[in-house]
């Protein structure tokens, strides 16, 4: 599905493309949402709005010049959105591709944040002036799902250490859930490097409106401190797998010292 929003005389609408016989006019496009794309989706765009987009592998690439590069006309960046589904966590990238006044993402599943950027584009056009400014939109708006996210996890782990004394927990249990917690923490780590690494980029970039300069110096402050919160909680796992190695040692050793005493009768 493709997703125009078209800016007009103040106002936002959106524009659902389900043909190609006519496509909005370049300049009254702020935003070109692209979910699920095909190839011909990527041939119709690329040739009307003279854009070339990366491919999903190019997307999925872990390397530095991978995830941001910028030419004279445009900047495209791939920044990886971690999903947590099904006790597994791991992360998906989502291409952006600014040029000119335009935003245009690439994405292969749906995400709350792009929801949450769609009703605040309606109701606050205002906001919007440009591309960039929908762009860090999104980029805040994902930052503090970030943080949610590392909240509950520390949550969870504090009642996991709570669960270490209780009997009617199962050690199998709790190795696999301190195996998915660091699996977790892993992933949404990633994810705020790599968002680091973006902000430190478009902070060096002479295209980036003062707007937007100025709220990713706050942004970046913000994932700085979240990745350290990801440190700490690495380090209280790491307490805990100890704690939890400990108290199996001395249940062994209490198993021994029983097997001991009824063979010795």
């Amino acid at each position: 599905m493709i997703k125009f929003y078209l800016k007009k005389k103040g106002r936002i609408s959106l524009y659902t493309q389900d043909s190609f016989e006519t496509l909005p006019a370049k300049e009254e496009i702020l935003w070109i949402d692209i979910t699920f794309p095909s190839q011909n989706d990527f041939k119709i765009i690329e040739s009307e709005y003279n854009l070339e987009f990366p491919t999903r592998q190019e997307s999925q690439e872990i390397e530095v010049s991978s995830r941001f590069w910028e030419d004279e006309d445009d900047i495209t960046i791939n920044s990886f959105f971690m999903i947590s589904e099904d006790k597994h966590s791991y992360n998906e990238s989502i291409s952006f591709i600014l040029k000119d006044h335009m935003l245009i993402t690439i994405r292969y599943r749906e995400f709350k944040t792009f929801n949450d950027c769609e009703k605040k584009l309606l109701s606050a056009p205002n906001l919007f002036i440009s591309g960039y400014d929908v762009f860090g939109y999104i980029l805040e708006s994902r930052i503090d799902i970030d943080a949610d996210i590392i909240e509950n996890l520390s949550r969870s782990v504090t009642t996991l250490r709570k669960q270490l004394f209780s009997d009617e927990t199962d050690n199998e249990d709790i190795l696999e859930i301190i195996s998915r917690f660091e699996d977790m923490n892993t992933m949404i780590r990633d994810s705020l490097i790599d968002k680091q690494r973006i902000i430190s980029s478009m902070l060096k970039s002479p295209k980036v409106p003062q707007s937007l300069l100025n709220n990713l110096k706050i942004m970046i402050k913000d994932v700085n401190s979240l990745i350290e919160y990801t440190k700490y909680n690495f380090d209280r796992l790491d307490y805990i797998h100890n704690i939890f190695l400990g108290l199996l040692g001395i249940e062994q050793n209490k198993v021994v010292k029983i097997f001991t005493v009824v063979s010795v009768i």
